[in-house]
C-alpha cells in the first residue's frame, strides 16, 4: 500500500512536531479539529495541517492515521476511528503511537481490525523532532513494515517484530527508567528542600553521582507541563509489568506524582508557556516545595 495522506490525531506538542516532519518529507498531513481546543487549531495552523473537521472526514481523506495524544485517551480514539471507519469501508492504517500498554495495544488491534482497518503498533521515544532533536519511532505487527515509508532525518523508524505489542513493550521499560527516574529525581529534591538540606544534597550529588545528578536537572525544566499525561503512562507501565508477575507498585508511586505536579500551577502550563519562561531546574524545584 502508498501512503501519501497520513492524519494526525491529535496536534499537541508531539503531534505537531511529527507532523511538520511529514510534510517535509513530501506527505499531505491532514487533522481533525471539530470539539479541539483554541490550543490544537493554533499548533494544526502553524503546522499548516488541512483540517478534515470530524473523524469520519480524516478517515474518508487518509491512508494513515497516526494517534498520538494523552495515553488515557487511547482507547477512546481508537474507537471514534474504528466507528467511522465502519461507515466508510476503508481499510485505512491506524498506528497508535500512544504509551500505553501491550495489553491496551492487543485490544486496540481487536477494536480497528473488527472494523475493517489496518493496525500497527507503534512506540515514540525521544523528543518532539525540532531542530537537531531525533524521534525513534519503533513499530510492530504484521504491517508494520508500512511504517517505513516515512523517512525524514529526524524521525527514526524502527520495526521491532510481526507482534502486535512489542513496540509497546519497549516503550513501555524505556518510560519505567526514564520517566520513572524524573518522578524520583524530583521528588527527593523537592523532599530535601522541605528538609532543608538542598544545598548539601547538591553538593554530594554531584560528587559522586555527577552524571546522573545532570540527568535529572537536564530533564527537570521541561516536565511539569507534561505530568498529566505521564500520570496514565505509569499506569500503563504497571499494567504492563503486572501482567508478567512483576510488581506495579513502583510506577504506581510515579503516577502519584506526576498527578501531584500536575495540579500545581507549572503542571497546569503548556509546553509552549514553559519554553517562553525558560525556567531552570532549580526554580521548578524550588516552585513545586514552596507550592508557588
Amino acid at each position: 500500500m502508498h501512503i501519501k495522506n497520513i492524519g494526525i490525531a491529535s496536534p499537541g506538542d508531539m503531534g505537531q512536531a511529527i507532523a511538520g516532519c511529514l510534510k517535509e518529507s513530501g506527505f499531505n498531513v491532514f487533522t481533525a479539529l471539530d470539539g479541539r481546543s483554541e490550543r490544537t487549531r493554533a499548533l494544526a495552523n502553524e503546522a499548516g495541517l488541512t483540517d478534515c473537521g470530524s473523524m469520519d472526514g480524516l478517515v474518508a481523506t487518509c491512508d494513515m492515521i497516526l494517534s498520538i495524544l494523552n495515553p488515557g485517551a487511547a482507547a477512546d480514539k481508537a474507537r471514534e476511528v474504528a466507528a467511522a471507519l465502519g461507515k466508510s469501508g476503508k481499510k485505512t492504517i491506524f498506528a497508535d503511537c500512544n504509551a500505553v500498554s501491550p495489553q491496551t495495544g492487543i485490544e486496540i488491534d481487536a477494536t480497528i481490525r473488527a472494523a475493517g482497518g489496518i493496525f500497527i503498533d507503534a512506540g515514540i521515544i525521544g523528543s518532539p523532532p525540532r531542530g537537531k532533536s531525533k524521534t525513534r519511532l519503533y513499530v510492530s505487527g504484521p504491517d508494520a513494515a508500512l511504517f517505513t515509508q516515512i523517512t525524514h532525518p529526524n524521525i527514526q523508524v524502527r520495526v521491532v517484530s510481526e507482534r502486535i505489542g512489542d513496540a509497546s513493550a519497549v516503550k513501555m521499560c524505556y518510560g519505567a527508567v526514564t520517566k520513572g527516574a524524573v518522578a524520583l529525581g524530583v521528588e527527593l529534591l523537592i523532599a530535601a528542600r522541605k528538609l532543608g538540606v538542598e544545598q548539601v544534597l547538591d553538593a554530594e550529588l554531584r560528587e559522586s553521582l555527577g552524571d546522573i545528578h545532570q540527568w535529572m536537572l537536564n530533564r527537570t525544566p521541561t516536565m511539569p507541563p507534561k505530568a498529566y499525561r505521564w500520570v496514565p503512562e505509569m499506569l500503563e507501565i504497571a499494567k504492563t509489568f503486572e501482567g508478567v508477575n512483576l510488581t506495579p507498585r513502583i510506577l504506581l508511586g510515579a503516577a502519584d506524582m506526576f498527578e501531584h505536579i500536575a495540579s500545581t500551577p507549572l503542571g497546569r502550563e503548556t509546553p509552549e508557556q514553559a519554553r517562553e519562561r525558560a525556567r531552570d531546574s532549580g526554580a521548578v524545584i524550588r516552585e513545586l516545595a514552596d507550592g508557588k
